[in-house]
């Protein structure tokens, strides 16, 4: 009996050993799965948070690269470019048209107002108290178009915003620095609206030092932000580095309110997001408490292994530890499947930007008054320059191109006379996309019937890529041998905004185009981390890596 005991004994012993070992390895498993399913989906959210940003910044630098600016009292300023809008996003609030007025053009500003049909066409203060003209002795920023126009929106232009707190100072950079730049965050349309961010991109007619307007898109700040509904494991709040007190979150319903932060509230993790020329922070807060979570099925497992004897204990916290390491596996699994409906969205947004490149590329190219012939033939030539880089794009996982392979002659007209030199470079999506339309634009201009000596111009593309690291530059230039002016067909107003603005804003450089005595000359700088934007690259390639889960 006393050896029996004893061995029962050695039996429990050795079971509420193994019981504990098992609740042990549990409790670590539990930390391990939850803090790396919770970063997983934090990494995913802030980039996705980042391209959203970025598209909506782009759209505000087009538009004001395709925006004419004749006069800028006219108080239809959008109406070429609101097709265009709404083709790219649609999910914009309000989108206006600031001019820049001097004290004599008021009087002509309101009246255009009134003209157009708006309610309270008087020049006045941001909040619609009266402004005394004699007072003024500089330009002010004031509102003359918007879109969509309804009840809310129809009263706000004549507005001048100059002495507003948010959208004076953010017009005020923007005409500074010359770029595109967001404000802080502020009420939309009116004093109690939703809370949001305006995106500001200055008008700069050829020639001008200062711009004669601002294009502004208002966008919703819950959308920016991607909110996520009640099965996500975490909540977001927005935070101004410059205001290190407060943060903005977003309710289930969209709606999006300010509070304090505390010393009792510490985010799990923090993403830096670029908008406007500016920093933003993003708090993520976990929705559950993984330690407590993991200590509740530690007690668990060691409460079954104690109740049964010594080794079917320990057997039992086994078989129990493995299942429960399962059933953390499928939430896993279904957190992947929530990653790969990101990337369809993805997918969708590029989708969506090319089809709104290529409504803009008709709309130009078969405007009024263009010869039809000409315009089916560059139509369709930039259509296949497009097909063609989407087709590189989808055949490398949108990783990029080899800048040689948009001179193939599927893409552009006379790559046979064409003469390409250079590193061949990996070049981005974007830039990729930008490129193949102004090589084509430059070829498909090359001459219009027979050149100086009776013969087609010869094409020299060459490129060089000078300095290192983040102060590499890229250089390429596009001469045409034995041609003129008189000689060279005239380029089209689409290619002219290809050539001297999109294409160079879009890679973040400069370009100008001559003739010599003899040839065409096309010369295009930009730095190398915007023709390459390993960023982008890296953020593509951990979408298309395979997943899988932890071990």
């Amino acid at each position: 009996m006393i050896r029996l005991g004893f061995i029962i004994g050695f039996i429990a012993l050795l079971g509420m050993l193994l019981s504990g070992l098992a609740a042990y390895r549990v409790h670590d498993q539990e930390l391990t799965i939850d803090r790396i399913a919770l970063a997983r989906a934090i990494d995913v959210h802030a980039s996705l948070v980042q391209d959203r940003l970025t598209e909506r910044e782009l759209l505000a630098r087009v538009a004001s690269g395709l925006f004419r600016a004749p006069s800028v009292i006219k108080p239809n300023m959008l109406e070429p470019l609101r097709s265009a809008i709404y083709a790219f996003k649609t999910d914009f609030v309000v989108a206006g048209w600031i001019a820049r007025l001097q004290p004599n053009e008021l009087d002509a500003a309101r009246a255009a107002l009134a003209a157009a049909g708006f309610p309270n066409p008087t020049i006045r203060n941001f909040d619609d108290k009266p402004l005394d003209p004699a007072a003024l002795s500089q330009p002010i920023d004031v509102l003359m178009d918007l879109e969509p126009r309804g009840d809310d929106t129809k009263t706000l232009p004549g507005r001048a915003y100059d002495q507003d707190s948010v959208r004076g100072a953010m017009l005020a950079r923007a005409k500074a620095e010359k770029r595109s730049v967001a404000s802080d965050p502020v009420p939309l349309v009116r004093a109690n609206g939703a809370i949001g961010i305006i995106v500001a991109a200055p008008v700069i007619p050829e020639g001008a030092t200062e711009p004669a307007g601002f294009i502004t898109f208002s966008y919703e700040l819950a959308s920016l932000m991607l909110t996520n509904d009640d099965m996500s494991l975490f909540s977001v709040a927005l935070k101004d580095p410059r205001k290190p007190d407060e943060e903005l979150i977003a309710s289930d319903q969209g709606i999006v309110s300010t509070r304090a932060v505390s010393d009792a509230r510490v985010p799990s993790s923090s993403r830096t997001v670029s908008f406007g020329g500016r920093d933003w922070q993003l708090g993520y807060y976990a929705k559950t408490n993984s330690v407590r979570r993991a200590e509740q099925t530690a007690i668990i497992v060691a409460a079954i292994g104690f109740a049964i004897t010594a080794m079917v204990c320990g057997l039992f916290g086994y078989v129990a530890y493995n299942n429960l390491r399962l059933s953390r596996e499928i939430q896993v699994r279904i957190g992947f499947e929530r990653r790969l409906t990101a990337v369809i969205d993805e997918l969708n947004h590029r989708v969506k930007n090319i089809l709104a490149v290529i409504q803009s590329i008709v709309t130009r190219t078969l405007r009024h008054g263009s010869d039809i012939d000409v315009a089916r033939e560059l139509l369709i030539g930039r259509i296949h320059a497009m097909s063609n880089v989407v087709s590189l794009l989808s055949e490398s996982q949108w990783q990029g191109v080899k800048l040689k392979g948009l001179f193939e002659a599927r893409a552009i007209p006379h790559a046979d006379r064409i003469a390409v030199s250079g590193p061949d470079i990996a070049v981005s999506a974007r830039a990729a996309q930008s490129l193949s339309l102004l090589f084509f634009e430059l070829a498909s201009h090359s001459d219009e019937g027979l050149s100086l000596v009776g013969k087609h111009p010869h094409i020299a593309a060459n490129w060089t890529v000078t300095g290192e690291g983040s102060e590499a530059i890229f250089h390429f230039r596009w001469e045409e041998s034995n041609t003129s002016e008189a000689t060279r067909r005239a380029d089209s107003d689409f290619g002219l905004i290809l050539l001297d603005r999109v294409a160079p804003e879009a890679l973040g450089g400069t370009a100008k185009r001559y003739f010599t005595e003899g040839s065409y000359v096309y010369e295009l700088t930009a730095p190398m981390e915007t023709v390459v934007d390993m960023t982008e690259r890296d953020r593509t390639e951990q979408f298309s890596q395979p997943v899988r889960p932890p071990k």
